[in-house]
């Protein structure tokens, strides 16, 4: 009998560790079969002093890979017992050491870059069966606990998640009554033709031609709404993207795009593209933290008019 499987989201934590052990001692081993005297927990260190030039504190590595200060000490004390490091003091802060690879360090680099790659491969494999998007939701669940930590969240239980719910018949008329008053409001009555058919027929315009639509529910309130556009068997374009002006601030609209996004990995897009104006600032904010970088319109992209500015994620 597995116990953990039986406890659902209490056993986050738990199986969190247990996975995480499975993939350590599968890497321990692999290191082992190469001959290589290597681990696979000194990996996020090891890393770090490869990529920096200059020799690095504790404090600088922790800071970069979020690892606890023991844990990270820890690390290089076992990095150090096998002359995979230099420690020097460190002549601006006598407090603490500047760390640095040793010739024996940079040496096994070479002969590690092979197995990464090999690493790459398979964990693709493995971690993409739980979900095409997994990096992405893994980051979040860490963006969310280093934002507000497990035991902040335990004392406020009445704290309403959002939810973002696939379209159904129910929810059509909120599309109109989101992004429609928005959208007629902004360009102050003249919709565009697409714009007419799209915001009352989300459904037929979006859904029926490979696309999706998704809601954003707040304590039993629709509070925002976006459509993911089909551009080809490839690409896809989300659009209408409105969150109610009385539920800002919940993270809504980047929920919604990430939806998107992993709606896309799903379906084995290549790219999501969007169509915006210069008077957005604030959501091109958004848009390049997630990703989004500037880009001609594709051939399959129909501009609207009113279009100004064109941005590419590429999945």
């Amino acid at each position: 009998m597995d116990v953990i499987e039986q406890l659902g989201f209490l056993s986050g934590g738990s199986r969190f560790r247990r996975i995480y052990e499975k993939m350590q001692m599968g890497g321990d081993k692999v290191y082992q079969e190469a001959d290589l005297n290597f681990k696979s927990s000194w990996f996020p260190v090891y890393y770090v002093l490869v990529k920096e030039e200059k020799p690095q504190t504790v404090m600088e590595i922790t800071d970069q890979i979020a690892f606890t200060h023991i844990t990270v000490k820890n690390i290089i004390k076992e990095l150090d017992k096998q002359q995979l490091i230099t420690i020097v003091p460190n002549p601006n802060d006598k407090r603490s050491k500047l760390i640095s690879l040793s010739s024996k360090g940079r040496h096994l680099l070479k002969k590690l870059e092979p197995i990464w790659l090999s690493f790459i491969r398979a964990l693709k494999n493995v971690l993409t069966t739980g979900h095409p998007d997994i990096i992405n939701i893994l980051q979040r669940i860490d963006h969310e606990l280093s934002v507000k930590p497990l035991n902040e969240r335990v004392k406020i239980q009445k704290e309403e998640p959002v939810w973002i719910l696939d379209y159904k018949p129910s929810l059509k008329p909120y599309f109109f009554e989101l992004a429609g008053y928005w959208l007629s409001g902004f360009l102050k009555g003249q919709l565009e033709e697409e714009d007419e058919f799209t915001l009352r027929h989300p459904d037929r315009a979006y859904i029926e031609k490979g696309g999706f639509v998704f809601f954003a529910q707040y304590k039993k309130e629709i509070a925002g709404c976006v459509a993911l556009k089909r551009q080809n068997e490839e690409t896809f374009e989300f659009a209408k993207l409105f969150t109610d002006p009385k539920f800002r601030n919940l993270g809504i609209a980047t929920k919604l795009i990430q939806r998107c996004i992993s709606r896309c990995k799903e379906n084995a897009a290549t790219q999501l593209w969007l169509q915006t104006t210069m008077s957005m600032r604030p959501a091109h904010k958004l848009y390049y933290k997630l990703g989004f970088k500037d880009k001609p319109a594709p051939p399959q992209m129909a501009v609207l008019d009113r279009t100004e500015k064109i941005m590419c994620l590429e999945l």
